[in-house]
């Protein structure tokens, strides 16, 4: 079996969650599998271009993941929150999610402008949360050069809306 099909059948599908005709891609035995866990991380790493400065982790599922990946590449970690979490001054973008609508912060001061960025999450659907964070870095003055989640869910389009904000480095570990 390789390493990706390892990863996949640690993920299980859960219907009609958080709504109705959502299938949440559940990570949870995933992260409780250490050789998956550390199988995804892997792939992740590899994934990543050379001389990141910074790896950013979308709340809350994309912390899981980006936090060992920076670790791994040396490069330090900034995480993107919903409102009213994080303490100082922030930067916030609201965008449309497959079941809703949601909002994005990161502190003003989170990352220098010039810094290169990878940023990760788990799952990518539509692009929007890809798309809001983007926008966050693009207000920081940061160097987004990468893109990289655990799963894309194809289906839903949301590479094309990457392509279209003018986010063209991209990969997944996992593409349904």
């Amino acid at each position: 079996m390789s390493k990706r099909d390892f990863i996949a059948d640690l993920i299980r599908d859960v219907p009609d969650f958080p709504t109705p005709g959502v299938t949440f891609k559940d990570i949870t035995p995933l992260l409780a599998n250490p050789n998956g866990f550390s199988a995804a991380i892997e792939e992740l790493v590899l994934s990543a271009p050379r001389d990141i400065d910074v790896v950013v982790g979308m709340e809350a599922r994309g912390f899981m993941f980006a936090a060992p990946v920076a670790l791994a590449l040396g490069a330090g970690f900034v995480p993107v929150r919903k409102p009213g979490k994080l303490p100082g001054q922030v930067y916030s973008q609201t965008f449309a999610l497959e079941y809703g609508e949601a909002t994005l912060t990161v502190h003003q001061d989170a990352i220098r402008p010039g810094s290169r960025v990878m940023v990760i999450d788990d799952v990518m659907a539509t692009g929007g949360t890809v798309t809001a964070t983007a926008s966050l870095l693009r207000q920081l003055g940061a160097d987004l050069v990468h893109v990289s989640v655990l799963m894309e869910l194809s289906f839903l389009g949301g590479r094309e809306v990457l392509s279209k904000a003018g986010i063209d480095s991209f990969s997944a570990v996992l593409t349904v």
